[in-house]
């Protein structure tokens, strides 16, 4: 279905693309003959991820940078472009996410999340599109929101990544408006679960929670990592080039079940939530 050098020539920047889905993608994006330059906090994931990328015959690097400070982006970014010459395509991939019973949460955890997600996207967005208009030059921006950002209705025990993904979303919408006349493309796609290791443990720290949401989906499965990047790969290709300011759901149908991913766990006994808050801190 995809022609092998579908993104040949273009250079991807990931952020959070050491690990999880971010990982997947740029995986996924080599084999499709891209150059990928990954962005995370911590250098481990980022090293291995990178390796995995060269044995496949692409060109991979990676800076570690804490994307919530305006400054690390641009210095990011300009390794990316002292390594490949430049960036024309942006995946905002990296977030932070966990239940929680929101009178629990303190305001330093909400403004962690809203910070990686809204103000970072937000960052690496403004950075690199500073760039493609001032060398006339067109872009193309991802950015992965949730499935209860892209329905407007939000989602209880996720406060702080509902507020943030929905900015997210509006953003992505604003400026595929305001910088089509750049030749700039703004999409999101919006993933139902798609088990991580590290996201996902946060957000089904029990079996039981696992169980229990696979039993409520309409296709009694969680996605796979090879969904979410060939769509990601599409959206990114000249085949998508009338494709802009779209939000697209892969979740299987789950968000038509009723709103809100994690409204049903107002049910859930204090035992379990004790279960969940402590596997925060571990």
């Amino acid at each position: 279905m995809f022609q092998t050098d579908l993104l040949k020539g273009r250079t991807i920047l990931i952020t959070g693309g050491g690990t999880g889905l971010g990982r997947s993608m740029a995986l996924r994006f080599a084999d499709l003959g891209a150059n990928l330059f990954l962005v995370a906090r911590r250098e481990e994931p980022l090293k291995e991820t990178a390796d995995a990328i060269r044995v496949k015959g692409a060109r991979a690097a990676y800076a570690s940078a804490d994307i919530r400070d305006f400054a690390a982006v641009e210095n990011a970014i300009a390794a990316a472009e002292k390594e490949f010459g430049g960036v024309d395509t942006l995946v905002n991939n990296a977030a932070g996410n966990f239940i929680a019973r929101t009178e629990k949460l303190s305001p330093n955890a909400f403004n962690a999340v809203v910070g990686i997600v809204l103000q970072g996207t937000f960052h690496c967005t403004l950075a690199l599109a500073r760039k493609w208009i001032a060398a006339k030059q067109p872009g193309n921006v991802l950015n992965i929101v949730t499935t209860y950002a892209a329905a407007n209705c939000g989602s209880g025990f996720v406060v702080p990544s509902a507020c943030a993904k929905a900015g997210v979303l509006a953003m992505t919408r604003s400026l595929a408006v305001e910088w089509a006349r750049y030749r700039i493309r703004l999409n999101a796609i919006a993933p139902g679960p798609f088990p991580t290791e590290g996201a996902w443990s946060r957000l089904m720290p029990a079996r039981e929670l696992e169980e229990r949401a696979k039993n409520h989906h309409p296709m009694k499965r969680f996605g796979r990592h090879d969904e979410l990047a060939n769509l990601a790969a599409y959206l990114l290709s000249s085949q998508a080039e009338y494709v802009n300011g779209e939000c697209v759901v892969i979740d299987g149908g789950l968000w038509l079940c009723g709103a809100g991913e994690f409204n049903d766990f107002a049910d859930l006994p204090d035992a379990m939530w004790a279960t969940i808050e402590q596997s925060r801190t571990r």
